[in-house]
């Protein structure tokens, strides 16, 4: 492709994959460009509530192993992007709070009402179940800054409002990209696109699935020290460092439709309310709604296509952020060359038949 910007590698989609790997592959010293059809990290990515939840009985079994190494990299994770970049992370390190109405076999001992009270006060006199647990939590909106910086400041490129419409191949392998703008020439390509993946490729099952979430500023602040998550229920409360509490969520299948709907906000709340009391006052800040990638069996879609150069990596469904670390490394681990540390099979996009 003469007379276009040529890089080794080009990332279609700006969320949390994307600009991860494009940082990853450009601290192994490739050219890399991100274009997003919006603004970087605007959709999913700063969406989502950021809970790192990795623990042995949640999630699909294949997801397990990179979900561990992928929690495990955080801290790094964050602390990288925040020497890089000079934006401060709102990482919550504090545990979570699980609450059910019955323990597993694999809990751990449930807290008793004097542990809670001095653990969570605001949950004390709950009749579910509670077990402290080891997770992580972060706000994506802190987080997606502080990776576009540490990207730019890398030597990294980022496009917004450059949509990739179509994939340019030849002789079995990639040349590069084009939007509704120019061209750009690679010979690596990677759909990080998220919910609109098989926009750039039919092929690939990616597909949105919405979420309706809501922020509460509760009269007292802060009021929940720790995440607290409903397991038998899809619901969960992030305290964030400004004293905001995230509340969410739901699963829709609604296409690309973000509309916010206000009946379903009012019942998380209430549901919210319920389950913390003080949280039926609380002033409501903001309400919104992301569209998840989804895939048929609720596992990444990552690894190589069968046209040379080309790789996806997306459909992290609910999992986007806590997957972006090891998501990153080994994916460009697959692109240079290298084996994948963590091994790339239930994950492939041949697993499903041609579309």
């Amino acid at each position: 492709m003469e007379g276009v910007q040529s890089y080794d590698a080009i990332i279609a989609g700006g969320g949390i994959i994307g600009v991860s790997l494009a940082l990853e592959l450009r601290q192994r010293g490739l050219s890399v460009l991100v274009l997003d059809r919006g603004q970087p990290g605007a959709e999913a990515s700063t969406a989502g509530a950021g809970m790192l939840v990795a623990s042995e009985m949640e999630g699909p079994p294949e997801l397990r192993e990179l979900a561990r190494l992928s929690a495990e990299m955080f801290p790094h994770f964050v602390q990288q992007a925040e020497d890089a970049s000079g934006v401060r992370v709102d990482f919550h390190r504090a545990g979570a709070i699980r609450l059910s109405a019955a323990s597993l076999p694999s809990d751990p001992a449930p807290l008793t009402d004097a542990e809670l009270a001095a653990l969570e006060p605001a949950l004390a006199g709950t009749s579910l179940r509670a077990h402290f647990v080891e997770e992580n939590a972060v706000d994506p909106r802190t987080l997606m800054p502080a990776l576009v910086e540490s990207l730019k400041q890398a030597g990294g490129h980022i496009h917004a409002g450059s949509e990739v419409v179509a994939v340019g191949e030849q002789f079995g392998g990639v040349t590069g990209v084009r939007t509704p703008q120019t061209s750009f020439a690679a010979s690596i390509v990677v759909n990080c696109c998220g919910a609109w993946a098989a926009n750039v490729a039919p092929q690939v099952p990616a597909r949105p699935v919405k979420g309706h979430m809501l922020a509460l500023i509760p009269a007292k602040t802060p009021l929940l020290r720790h995440v607290v998550r409903l397991r038998d229920a899809d619901l969960y409360l992030v305290p964030r460092r400004d004293g905001r509490i995230a509340v969410g969520s739901t699963v829709e299948e609604a296409g690309f439709d973000k509309h916010v709907d206000p009946d379903t906000i009012q019942r998380l709340h209430q549901r919210a309310a319920d389950l913390v009391p003080d949280l039926g006052e609380a002033k409501m800040h903001e309400a919104w709604t992301g569209l998840r990638p989804g895939s048929p069996d609720k596992l990444p879609i990552m690894g190589a296509t069968a046209t040379r150069g080309l790789f996806v990596a997306t459909g992290h469904f609910r999992n986007g952020i806590l997957l972006a670390p090891a998501t990153a490394m080994v994916m460009a681990d697959l692109i240079t060359g290298s084996v994948p540390r963590i091994a790339l099979a239930p994950f492939v996009p041949e697993r499903f038949p041609a579309r």
